[in-house]
């Protein structure tokens, strides 16, 4: 006795997928955000994919990086955030950003990590992850660090090391 089971590709098609779909795709993308027409902050990244459907809370991802630049009441630069990749959830206002995040404030300090959160609701960046402050005097490492977004008010959780710098060597 023999059996074969044969399938319709239109039932096969039909199957549900577990794999979520972008429902916008863009290329080149730059996003201004405003308050009280205001200038406060430029987003631009070279791909964005906008999820909306089928998911509990939409978000939006940027697979190949992205650059964000913060403005001050003035609208002058008080910092700037890039990362290679960037999760932005829309309900909670929060951006988690990983590989090779960078955050440079108006004085030239840089802050160095593998992964960040900023919350855009409480203006605030954080991180429980190794994290690198270059300044013009000292390089400090540690482990978690909590700031406002401009990253002028900032504090290390676990300080690892400070080396001081003679004459801005580094």
């Amino acid at each position: 006795m023999c059996q074969a089971c044969t399938n319709d590709l239109k039932d096969v098609m039909a199957l549900p997928s577990n794999k979520l779909t972008p429902s916008q795709v863009g290329d080149s993308v730059t996003m201004l955000y405003t308050d009280s027409a205001s200038l406060k902050i430029v987003l631009t990244a070279s791909r964005m994919l906008l999820f909306n459907k089928n998911v509990s809370e939409p978000f939006t991802v940027l697979p190949k990086g992205f650059f964000i630049t913060f403005f001050d009441e003035e609208e002058k630069i008080s910092s700037t955030l890039k990362a290679n990749y960037g999760v932005r959830y829309d309900i909670t206002k929060r951006m988690e950003a990983k590989y090779a995040v960078q955050v440079v404030n108006k004085k030239g300090e840089k802050l160095e990590t593998e992964r960040l959160v900023w919350d855009e609701a409480n203006k605030k960046i954080y991180t429980d992850a190794p994290i690198k402050i270059t300044t013009p005097t000292q390089v400090i490492s540690g482990k978690g660090l909590n700031s406002n977004q401009d990253f002028t008010k900032y504090e290390i959780k676990e300080v690892t090391g400070i080396i001081k710098l003679k004459n801005n060597e580094l």
